[in-house]
């Protein structure tokens, strides 16, 4: 790491600061080096200092969710990681009085946790999220979700703190959800108010346990990895082409690099050896991936997991 991260950013806030803090532990992948600093905010105000003096300072400011889609650089990081895990940003909330239409849940919520929460309460419209680990703000940066839906199609409204520490809030109609993209603006998401409709809670349930054992039995669960490496593809006559379906084409299931390896169960997940796991041999592997599929497809494949490190974000 090469930016010293000073206390002066954080010393005085609300906040619980570790520096040197180890970040594979809080990753699926379980690997990856350190942060300057793991930052967890306990209020909104502390958060929005923070976050001004970051921006003011140019002070590199990451966003750690569940760690699901994430690969963390073997070196670390720099600057300031934080984690939104704190109660006062797990929240959620629900109207005390008449029918639930909306239910407000805050960035580091669980979507899991959630998932079931609804389904107990007979709240229909936020099922497609069963099996996808996730906080509610990850969710939204990336418009999380898998062949039943996603959560942007749940959304009424997001709100947003910007780089200037200051919070804008946007209606479901100023923004666009598409295939793992959304035009939220850049800052910290800090909470969304999902649309939803009361329903016989068996229903609800049912509808859950159906999309997470599709997921159980399509994806390799158990093995050490961040979920799909890498988007479905628009092809040149506008149709979307799965990515596993173009790895396994070009006979790539199996495929190694040191420690890191293409799923013989799904093609689109690249899992690693418990004992020697390196953030490197993973990212080498994706891109010859993509190097292999262009060459039998003519189809440039783009990383649906986020690469932190200058030595493996190109």
């Amino acid at each position: 790491m090469t930016v010293a991260t000073p206390s002066s950013l954080y010393a005085d806030l609300n906040v619980d600061a570790q520096a040197d803090a180890p970040l594979a532990p809080r990753t699926w992948y379980g690997i990856g080096g350190k942060a300057d600093v793991l930052i967890t905010p306990k209020d909104l105000a502390s958060l929005g200092m923070l976050v001004r003096r970051c921006h003011r300072d140019q002070v590199p400011l990451r966003v750690l969710g569940s760690g699901a889609n994430l690969l963390v650089s073997d070196a670390g990081v720099d600057g300031v990681v934080l984690s939104l895990d704190s109660p006062a940003l797990r929240v959620v909330e629900f109207n005390q009085q008449g029918n639930v239409e909306v239910v407000r849940a805050w960035c580091g919520a669980s979507s899991e946790k959630l998932v079931q929460d609804l389904a107990r309460r007979g709240l229909a419209g936020f099922e497609q999220m069963a099996g996808i680990p996730s906080t509610i703000g990850g969710a939204l940066r990336m418009n999380a979700g898998g062949k039943f839906g996603a959560i942007g199609d749940a959304v009424h409204s997001v709100a947003v703190m910007m780089p200037d520490g200051n919070e804008q809030i946007f209606l479901r109609e100023s923004l666009s959800f598409e295939y793992r993209h959304t035009n939220i603006p850049e800052g910290i998401i800090l909470w969304a108010v999902l649309r939803l409709q009361e329903e016989n809670p068996l229903a609800v349930r049912e509808r859950v346990k159906e999309y997470f054992n599709y997921k159980k039995l399509s994806q390799p669960m158990s093995a050490r990895s961040s979920g799909c490496m890498f988007k479905n593809p628009t092809l040149a006559d506008g149709t979307r082409e799965s990515a596993g379906k173009l790895i396994d084409l070009a006979k790539l299931k199996g495929l190694r690099v040191g420690s890191a390896f293409v799923s013989t169960e799904h093609a689109n997940f690249i899992c690693v050896d418990a004992t020697d796991a390196r953030a490197t041999d993973v990212a080498a592997l994706a891109e010859q991936i993509t190097t292999r599929v262009f060459d039998a497809h003519g189809v440039t494949l783009e990383r649906e997991v986020v690469f932190w490190g200058a030595d493996i974000e190109s």
